[in-house]
Formats: structure tokens, C-alpha cells, sequence
């Protein structure tokens, strides 16, 4: 950047990682402009209204190790503590297997003898998992290579993989154990058992995303002097002697840098006309995607489940939520399948109604009674696939005013990358805003 503009940073793409950066650079007083080119900020996060109902995009499960995330509510002012059930680590899948940590013991006490008196494996089966997690710790949770996480389970008992470590690969990187990043999965793993107890916490939301994250980080970004626009398509980026021209629907605008804050095959279009930045958009086109399809069924409101949160298996669905318990929104249940499979094949209907049959199986709540409606949100590209040895962009970008921010982008250390989630995209969104105020 040069002295002719003084420091205006465009935010392109209203997600949890350009509203994070967002978020960062207003609070350091730096002038910033969010463009957002649809009607509604929080990309795949996000609530909206069906059936005068309050329904999210896509069902989350948030983990005390978030640290990120939690930093970003903190500073938005959101009451963390009313705003998420904050519950000790239990993973409950109904007679099969369960799974609670021992909250009275240090961390990581309480997950290795919890792994110990887990309920439904064998002591073959508890000692296997005991060993593979006292293994992992050893090794500091760092392999010499990335392979896939089925090939670092191989000596894993298989039911032992069908309980525990094929329902926590999918619901924390939305990729297939077949193909999964084994690394990313042990950053995830290390990250929430091996430092504080806290760590492995549950944080379900009790609000929709939009009330959790993006209107909180709007009312703040706005309150510190930042412009959020909404239905405004940034179509291209060119570089300035002293910054960056942003082209918008009739017009160009000058800023001093720009974070690229978009989903990874939107950032083709934006690098297109800006030479020797085909590397990123290389790896950009090579990512994969995964789905995630979130089912709500609304029974009649006496409906409820033991617990606000349950673990399905053989079943084509894979968690169940009571958000009656969580939103109070009395007997709407959210099915969550991660990743693809089987359910693509079904029309809406079919499937909400193979999930009801799954789910009568398990709750006998249900036996007589059927769903009053059903809504099925199928996000087709929920995620990029987080696979093994796979090449990520980084948040640089060969121009010193252009950084790129999202849950994609890699930190350059496989020990630091993270899958897909909400925590993945805040921490990219605080490091690239970070990377931009340094460099005044």
C-alpha cells in the first residue's frame, strides 16, 4: 500500500470469516466496508423462517474448544453463557453406545476414562481406544505425513470405528473416513481433549445462527463505523499502484486492501483479471465438496426426546436434536446427515419419511404418532472436502493487499489447519484482518 489512500478495507463476502475479519478491523478503528452479495449475511450459517418457524440452514454443534468463536460472541456482546446449552462431553447413540467424560477428573483424565467405562464395546474394544488416544498424545497428535484417517484406524476395532470415530470424523470434517485428512482430524481431536477439560464441551445453540453470530457482528461492525452492504456482487478485483479497484454493478471503487472472503469457486471470477494468481486459483478448482443435509420434522408439541442431542448408526440419518429443548420450539426435531451417501438418491419426501421410520425405531415417543410437516435443507456444497494431503491456498496472495480469508485456507502448518467449520472460518477471518493491521 502507498500513502495516497488512508486504510479502507473491503470485506468481500458476508460468512462467518468476513464477518470475523470485519468484526477485527473495525474494532482496531480501521475504515471497512463488508460486500455481501446476497440478501442475507452468515453464509452457510444462517436462520430462516419456514412455516413461521425459526429453522437454521444447517443444525451446528459447536465445541468448548472454539476458542475463536467464543472470542468473536464475547466481543459482539453476545451472552455466551445463555446463547449456548454448554454441556460435558456425551455422546449418546440409544442402545448402543455410550460415551460421558468423567467431569471431575483433569483433562485428559476425563476423556480416557470415560473412553474406559464407555457403555456398550467391549473391554477388547475400550482398551483399544484408550491406547490409540494415549498413543496420539505421545506422538503430540502429529503424524510425519498425512494419510487417511481409515488408513490410521486399521488395528481400530471396526464396531469401536462405527460408534465413536466414524460419527465424530463426519460431524467435525463432513468427509468420509475412506478419504478423510487424518491429520485435520487429530488437530480437532487435540484441540478438544488434550488441554483444558472445558475444551471437550458441547455448545449447542439456543438461538438460530443469524441471532448467534451474524446480527450480533453486524450491530458491531456498524456500531464501529464499518458499511455493511447487502445484494451488492463485488464481479472483479484490479490492482492499483496504491491498492485495489473493486468493480460493483455500475461503478469501481478504490480501497487500500481487500480480503476475499468468499466460498473457494467464487474466488476465480474475483482473481480472473489479476496475473500470477493462477496458483490459487488452481487449488481453488481443485477442491471437492461435501453436502450436509439438515431434516426438521415438527411433531404435535407433547414430542420430546430424553436428551437435547442423540447419536443415530445404521441408520441413514446420524444425529437427531430436540429443539424444543434447545430453541424452545416444542417437538421440532433436526435430523443432520454429513456428508454423501445414500439419502442423495431419495426425493425430500422419502426421506423425510425414511427418517421418521429410522427414528420410530429408536424413540418409542413416536411409535403412534406421524410428522405435521417436514422441511428438507440440503446444502449440496456444505464444505470442501477436507482429504488427505491436500493442497489448501494460504491467506496470501502474491499482491500484499489482497488476502484471502475462509474455512478453506490453510495456515501453511498441517498441524494448524483445521477442517470446515465455523471455528475454521472465524480464525481465518481474524488472521487475515490481523495480517492487514500489522502492516500499518
Amino acid at each position: 500500500m502507498g500513502s495516497q489512500l488512508a486504510p479502507h478495507v473491503a470485506v468481500i463476502g458476508g460468512g462467518c470469516a468476513g464477518l470475523a475479519a470485519a468484526v477485527r478491523l473495525t474494532e482496531a478503528g480501521i475504515q471497512t466496508s463488508l460486500f455481501e452479495s446476497s440478501h442475507q449475511l452468515g453464509g452457510r450459517a444462517r436462520g430462516i423462517t419456514w412455516q413461521d418457524t425459526t429453522l437454521d440452514n444447517g443444525q451446528h454443534i459447536l465445541l468448548g474448544a472454539y476458542a475463536q468463536t467464543l472470542q468473536l460472541l464475547h466481543t459482539c456482546g453476545v451472552d455466551v453463557e445463555a446463547a449456548l446449552l454448554r454441556l460435558p462431553l456425551k455422546l449418546e447413540i440409544p442402545g448402543e453406545f455410550s460415551l460421558t467424560s468423567q467431569s471431575s477428573l483433569p483433562a485428559p483424565l476425563h476423556i480416557l476414562v470415560g473412553l474406559l467405562q464407555a457403555q456398550g464395546l467391549s473391554l477388547r474394544e475400550r482398551l483399544a481406544a484408550v491406547r490409540f488416544m494415549a498413543s496420539l498424545r505421545l506422538k503430540r497428535f502429529s503424524l510425519p505425513q498425512d494419510i487417511a484417517l481409515q488408513q490410521l484406524l486399521a488395528n481400530q476395532p471396526p464396531r469401536l470405528i462405527s460408534m465413536l470415530w466414524e460419527p465424530l470424523c463426519l460431524a467435525a470434517l463432513n468427509t468420509p473416513i475412506a478419504t478423510a485428512s487424518a491429520q485435520a482430524f487429530l488437530n480437532v481431536l487435540r484441540d478438544s481433549f488434550a488441554h483444558k477439560k472445558s475444551d471437550s464441551d458441547l455448545l449447542l445453540p439456543r438461538a438460530d445462527l443469524s441471532t448467534l453470530i451474524a446480527d450480533p457482528a453486524a450491530k458491531f461492525i456498524e456500531s464501529h463505523g464499518g458499511k455493511i452492504y447487502l445484494n451488492a456482487p463485488v464481479e472483479s478485483l484490479r490492482s492499483l499502484a496504491h491498492g485495489v479497484e473493486l468493480q460493483l454493478k455500475d461503478e469501481w471503487q478504490d480501497v487500500s486492501h481487500v480480503i476475499i472472503a468468499t466460498s473457494p469457486f467464487r474466488v476465480t471470477g474475483l482473481l480472473a483479471s489479476l496475473p500470477g494468481t493462477e496458483n490459487i486459483v488452481t487449488q481453488c478448482q481443485s477442491l471437492q465438496y461435501q453436502p450436509i443435509y439438515t431434516i426438521y420434522l415438527q411433531y404435535s408439541p407433547e414430542i420430546a426426546l430424553p436428551q437435547a442431542m442423540h447419536g443415530l448408526t445404521g441408520k441413514l440419518g446420524q444425529w437427531v436434536f430436540d429443539r424444543g429443548q434447545l430453541y424452545g420450539q416444542a417437538g421440532l426435531l433436526a435430523i443432520v446427515i454429513s456428508a454423501e451417501g445414500k439419502h442423495q438418491t431419495l426425493t425430500q419426501s422419502d426421506l423425510a419419511l425414511k427418517l421418521h421410520q429410522e427414528l420410530q425405531t429408536v424413540f418409542p415417543a413416536l411409535l403412534k404418532t406421524t410428522p405435521l410437516w417436514h422441511k428438507v435443507i440440503a446444502e449440496k456444497r456444505a464444505t470442501f472436502a477436507c482429504t488427505a494431503a491436500q493442497e489448501r491456498p494460504g491467506q496470501a496472495t502474491m499482491y500484499p493487499a489482497i488476502q484471502l480469508a475462509g474455512d478453506y485456507v490453510g495456515t501453511g502448518s498441517p498441524l494448524l489447519d483445521y477442517p470446515a467449520t465455523i471455528e475454521g472460518a472465524i480464525r481465518s477471518g481474524f488472521q487475515a484482518a490481523k495480517n492487514i493491521i500489522n502492516s500499518h
